[in-house]
């Protein structure tokens, strides 16, 4: 999985509004144009940002979740359609998190991009 790198990546994704999110994550989603460039290159992949503000924790603490989220993200790849770039923003709930529990609701909040990405595709 790719990920977002620079400012204007991550605003794109923002700006779009479509999110889900659960107890301790909130996923921002969008769906990039069939043509659009990404950083010179045109990929189907599904990128992934991480948003993780001090509000969560000190330096350690915030690079802890950073690294939770990035296995979890790779884990659940495939349930992302092509073209996909996502922001997972970090609640400060996270820090003190079970990874059993972020791992299930990574899981679910995956599946939701994937169901409503399909139903909006479907309404095309």
């Amino acid at each position: 999985m790719e990920r977002l790198k620079s400012h204007r990546e991550f605003v794109a994704v923002l700006r779009h509004r479509h999110r889900v999110s659960s107890h301790d994550i909130v996923l921002h989603y969008r769906m990039r144009a069939a043509g659009e460039r990404t950083r010179g290159n045109v990929g189907p992949d599904a990128r992934v940002g991480l948003a993780v503000s001090k509000a969560v924790g000190n330096a350690v603490t915030r690079n802890a979740v950073k690294r939770r989220f990035r296995v979890l993200a790779r884990r659940y790849e495939h349930e992302l359609p092509g073209q996909c770039d996502i922001v997972l923003r970090a609640k400060p709930s996270a820090a003190g998190a079970q990874f059993a529990s972020l791992d299930a609701q990574m899981a679910q909040l995956f599946r939701a991009v994937h169901t409503k990405t399909d139903q909006s595709a479907g309404q095309s």
